[in-house]
């Protein structure tokens, strides 16, 4: 088929354009947090900024991609007329925000234009970028909405006509523009384009040189070198596919021709790239959702996600360890740097990540004042330093801001779809009534409460981005945890772990399909394999809500007792299912090691057991102990220890 000449003669008029709207996304993002406007003189609103930021990513969704979501030669007469629509409408509703807030009350017909073209062009806009699944779930709620008064007991909603019902979610304060569109783009906008900057000037290559140098030389070295190279990338890039895609290219080829099986390989990828997101310092966007959604500080919820997110890759890297004793596999093979000189070719990294964590947890600036210092500090130092001769250049730095854009319209979709729902809870009441009906259905009891709630979120949050399903089920499930008496910080940690889940838990887990696009293995295998390496990651969210002190709420030797517990339980059940633990392991054994490190988790839901778990702690690491002595043993004299 013969090339459409139109369409190559536009594409540079559309890369152009494409650049020219990502770059404005970045640069207003970067004059609202320096106070532009009010040192310029004028008052401009929150939700005239947001208005701005969402017409900004409409254009450049229909602009940019096609009707299937993926990228495009050119423009298109539809698509063109489409993002023109969006981008006119956007722009009024920035411009006359105050007055059409002022009018609300009257319904004046510019916000039922207004509303209607925000709902039709993000529903259409998450069709394309966000996929079917999450297009059906905003949609059921619209759809709610709009016959809410004829559904039968106690979900019935209040009546909405269909132009009440655009004004509403397509406008007012409360739905679109609301709380997770503006962390989106004042917040994790900043922290993306640090991103960004960061890996432009070479810093994921110097965390996978850092991760090489760390562990690659021991066993299993190359597994070794994809959890933490993927922990450290996965805090700044806060998403699980993108993560197994830049650091699963270099990662899994090196486990596979280690030893490790294309299946594992692909599925401790898939599970290290996951938990990125759970990782502080940065960890996702979904944090700063969490720390506004509940009014705390960034350093409250980045505190209470440390010993979960610890405890998570202990039983990862526990497990990658033991399947390399288990099947021989060897250090990884290549060329690995020491980590002297990584640290000595990449030391400047450091000053943004301290400025970065002083300003986080040291100076308390809000999180987007430290993304925007670290920023700063990171185009200053790589101007004048490079790492293995990648550097940052004018250049490079124009593109950095293009890419930052461009990035961003995904998460501005997702969460202004977010705040369709939160609108649709709001004004249908369809929030406190899906509340009791979940507390009622399962009862008082916690653990079924807490079961049904992590199925709910796996089931939610499948095919959909991280951003995306913390806010729907903050909304959704998380009021539920709340009112049967749980914390509300440990009630949206437990969601959002939950949720996470999903890019593991087959039957869509976009975190394990794209790990298995590198393999060239089976997708649904891959997901299976996965959620036995990351098996721990189901227990953790329980451990925590029972647990108080693994947030970090309680004293210092209340915690440490806790982590220990929780450390010891973890690893002990880690090696009964590996079936290794210094040799291989018998049914007997590996059943002994699964109870006593069930037994040692601090589990409060049983009542005070502490001398239980204790009790239990001891003996899985006096099992341990044994085994290490007996392979020890067999391995100097040739035989096994009688």
């Amino acid at each position: 088929m013969e090339p459409d000449p139109q369409a190559d003669r536009t594409t540079p008029r559309r890369d152009a354009l494409v650049a020219m709207l990502a770059t404005t996304m970045v640069v207003a993002c970067i004059l609202w947090n320096l106070d532009a406007p009010i040192r310029l003189g004028f008052a401009v609103m929150t939700q005239q900024y947001m208005a701005f930021q969402l017409g900004l990513a409409l254009t450049l969704t229909f602009v940019r991609f096609g009707w299937r979501g993926g990228d495009k030669p050119g423009i298109g007469f539809l698509d063109g007329f489409i993002a023109l629509v969006a981008f006119a409408t956007l722009m009024y509703a920035a411009w006359d925000f105050a007055w059409l807030l002022k009018e609300q009350s009257y319904r004046p017909w510019q916000i039922t234009v207004i509303g209607t073209v925000v709902v039709l062009a993000v529903m259409e806009g998450i069709r394309r970028r966000a996929g079917w699944m999450l297009f059906i779930i905003v949609s059921l709620f619209l759809v709610y909405a709009l016959f809410a008064d004829k559904v039968p007991g106690r979900l019935i909603g209040k009546a909405l006509t269909p132009e009440r019902l655009v004004q509403y979610v397509g406008f007012d304060p409360n739905a679109v523009f609301s709380t997770p569109l503006a962390v989106g783009t004042i917040i994790v906008l900043l922290f993306v384009f640090f991103g960004q900057l960061l890996f432009a000037a070479g810093g994921g290559n110097f965390f996978t040189d850092l991760a090489m140098a760390l562990t690659g030389r021991s066993r299993g070295g190359a597994a070794k070198i994809s959890v933490v190279g993927s922990a450290l990338f996965g805090s700044i890039s806060g998403s699980a596919v993108s993560n197994v895609v830049t650091t699963g290219v270099v990662t899994i080829p090196l486990m596979q021709r280690g030893g490790y099986t294309k299946r594992d390989a692909g599925a401790i990828e898939a599970v290290a790239s996951t938990g990125g997101q759970l990782t502080p310092p940065i960890m996702g966007a979904a944090a700063f959702l969490m720390a506004e959604f509940l009014d705390i500080s960034y350093f409250t919820v980045a505190g209470a996600a440390l010993l979960p997110a610890a405890l998570y890759y202990l039983s990862v890297f526990t497990q990658v360890d033991l399947i390399a004793g288990r099947d021989v596999v060897t250090s990884a093979e290549t060329d690995i740097l020491p980590a002297s000189a990584v640290l000595r070719e990449g030391w400047h990294f450091a000053v943004p990540f301290g400025l970065l964590l002083g300003g986080l947890f040291w100076w308390r600036l809000d999180p987007e004042q430290a993304a925007l210092l670290a920023s700063a500090a990171i185009v200053v130092v790589s101007l004048l330093r490079g790492y293995r001769g990648k550097r940052l250049s004018l250049a490079t730095l124009g593109r950095v801001f293009v890419d930052t854009g461009e990035s961003m319209v995904n998460l501005i979709l997702v969460v202004a779809a977010a705040g369709f729902v939160i609108g649709v809870l709001n004004i249908t009441g369809l929030g406190f009534a899906l509340t009791l009906v979940l507390v009622d259905t399962v009862g008082a009891n916690p653990v079924a409460l807490l079961i049904v709630s992590a199925l709910i979120c796996i089931v939610l949050g499948m095919g959909m981005p991280t951003s995306g399903v913390y806010v729907l089920l903050a909304a959704l499930v998380a009021p539920s945890l709340v009112q049967a008496g749980i914390s509300p910080l440990a009630a949206n940690l437990f969601i959002l772990y939950f949720g996470m889940m999903s890019m593991i838990t087959p039957p869509v887990a976009l975190a394990a399909f794209a790990a298995a696009t590198i393999t060239e293995d089976d997708p649904l295998r891959t997901g299976i394999a996965a959620m036995r390496v990351g098996w721990a990651a189901f227990i953790i969210p329980f451990l925590f809500v029972a647990t108080p002190e693994l947030l970090m709420q309680g004293d210092w030797p209340a915690i440490a007792l806790a982590l220990g517990l929780s450390g010891v339980g973890v690893m002990a059940i880690t090696a009964g299912i590996v079936g290794f633990w210094g040799r291989r392991l018998g049914p007997a054994l590996r059943l002994a090691f699964v109870v006593s490190g069930s037994l040692a988790l601090p589990l409060g839901f049983l009542g005070d057991a502490r001398i239980l778990n204790i009790l239990a702690a001891l003996a899985a690491v006096g099992l341990s102990l044994t085994l290490r002595k007996s392979a020890t043993t067999e391995t100097k004299t040739g035989r096994p220890d009688p």
